[in-house]
């Protein structure tokens, strides 16, 4: 289930846009393995700031901190580092897509199995976690969380193989849904992508330490090597003999994110041989051939739009200028307290740069519309700041379908995209002109020669409703969700 986030404001500039769906990090063999892993978390910070949490393992023991808040309010403290000894650690940024924001719902979560103590994090939604979660309680399971993350642990704890490999590779074959996960035994790590590749996984190097990260951003912080992504449906384990990898799925057709490129993934990242800057400029180019308009200045909303729109001066020829600077200094506790200062909305994070805007024809590059709240204000604003017309620019086709992969999106009838065609947004939002990239634009951007549709290189449901992956739940939401009467303050 999702809910609503107590630390997200009620103004809906923050609920305008995909929430990204998690960060997992993991390494061994390394002495000091916890506070690399903190700097891991902390360059994943942009996929989940509810929470964050480590487990190191220092030969005997499991030594695990936890909390609500961001990496740096969680692991500045060098005593806190110091609780956290071992030679191999896991940890995790946690958004919450299944499960309220509660301490018992942060990862990674640790059980003591009869193999012996294990521990994991996981970025993704398993979407047939509550058919499975239901089952297992009717055999006898209890469950101490809301998030479908501990669904994998009880089914490793309840399968009847030999080895903890072999029960975890019968969970999994069980599990349906898009994820990344980082396992931790006492005698090895462990790393899985989802059959499909839907969520990102990477494996890097650090001397004769091995790494596993979501992004390669990660591997950058800690000046390790990035070695290659992890393959879909590919298992990884990680000890003192090395790298060893398994292949527990029957061989599927790829299908990443496509969204990864679009906004979800630090632009200094790279995925599957791509950067994701220069992915996000080559889409800023396609737009720009595809719906080109006579204007002034190419400005973006920052700070995503911003290299689509440095691709889009590029090709079309019209200047760049921050025409909208962002406030990064305002919290989300300044932001809650009182009404009037809610309702300040998209001021308190964005201002428009009048000597940019006053009298231009403006062109404003972002990455996606959501419900589209976020973009009346931000037009407001820039009508207000002088702008002679105003011609929208999205780097993405219109967002039409919720996501039940792992990204904390809105309702479909709540996608402005979903009610509304092209023209209507555009009267909606208050602008002179709206267009948006076109999917085979956007899979040209990524170097294809457009959308296969009978084999599509990506999963774009959120776009065409393709959803490569079965919604058991979704199909079975008369299921009664469990502990749904414990409500867990913070």
């Amino acid at each position: 289930m999702i809910t609503t986030n107590p630390l997200v404001p009620a103004d809906g500039m923050d609920d305008d846009k995909f929430h990204e769906e998690c960060g997992v990090f993991g390494i061994y063999g390394h002495p000091d393995a916890a506070a690399h892993t903190a700097l891991g978390l902390h360059a994943l910070q942009h996929r989940g700031q509810e929470a964050a949490g480590i487990v190191a393992f220092d030969g005997k023991h499991f030594n695990a901190h936890r909390d609500l808040g961001q990496v740096g309010d969680i692991f500045s403290s060098s005593a806190v580092i110091a609780r956290l000894p071992g030679h191999a650690a896991i940890g995790h940024n946690r958004y919450a897509t299944t499960g309220e924001t509660a301490l018992r719902n942060v990862q990674p979560l640790f059980a003591d199995l009869s193999n012996g103590g294990f521990t994991l994090a996981h970025n993704g939604n398993l979407t047939n976690a509550r058919a499975l979660r239901h089952g297992l309680v009717q055999k006898g399971a209890i469950f101490q969380s809301t998030t479908d993350t501990e669904v994998i642990i009880h089914l490793i704890a309840t399968s009847e193989a030999g080895s903890l490999i072999d029960r975890m590779t019968s969970a999994l074959r069980q599990i349906e849904g898009a994820y990344s996960l980082v396992a931790m035994t006492d005698s090895c790590l462990i790393a899985v992508r989802d059959p499909l590749g839907v969520r990102p996984l990477v494996l890097g190097r650090l001397g004769d330490t091995n790494v596993v990260a979501s992004e390669t951003c990660a591997l950058d912080i800690i000046g390790a090597e990035f070695v290659r992504d992890v393959e879909a449906g590919e298992m990884l384990v990680l000890d003192e003999s090395g790298v060893h990898s398994l292949r527990p799925f029957p061989p599927a057709p790829r299908r990443p994110c496509i969204f990864e490129y679009i906004y979800f993934a630090r632009p200094d990242s790279m995925m599957e041989g791509t950067s994701i800057y220069e992915a996000r400029k080559r889409i800023g180019m396609e737009l720009s051939d595809e719906s080109a308009v006579a204007a002034d200045v190419v400005i973006p909303v920052p700070d995503s739009g911003v290299p689509a729109a440095i691709g889009y001066s590029v090709r079309s020829g019209i200047p760049f200028e921050l025409g909208i600077i962002r406030n990064h200094y305002v919290g989300r506790t300044f932001i809650e307290p009182a009404q009037q200062i809610r309702n300040l909305g998209v001021r308190l994070k964005h201002n428009a740069n009048r000597n940019s805007i006053e009298g231009k024809r403006v062109i404003l590059v972002d990455d996606s519309i959501v419900r589209g709240t976020t973009s009346v204000k931000i037009v407001e604003m820039v009508r207000a700041a002088g702008a002679a017309e105003i011609h929208m620019r999205i780097a993405a086709p219109p967002t039409m379908h919720s996501c039940f992969y792992g990204i904390d999106t809105p309702q479909r009838e709540e996608l402005l995209a979903s009610s509304l065609d092209v023209a209507g947004m555009a009267k909606h939002i208050g602008v002179d002109s709206l267009a948006f990239v076109s999917l085979d634009g956007l899979y040209r951007a990524m170097g294809e020669t457009g959308r296969d549709a009978k084999a599509p290189q990506y999963c774009d449901a959120c776009f065409t409703g393709d959803y490569p992956i079965r919604l058991t739940d979704f199909e079975q939401s008369d299921r009664p969700a469990q502990l749904s009467l414990l409500a867990e303050r913070a």
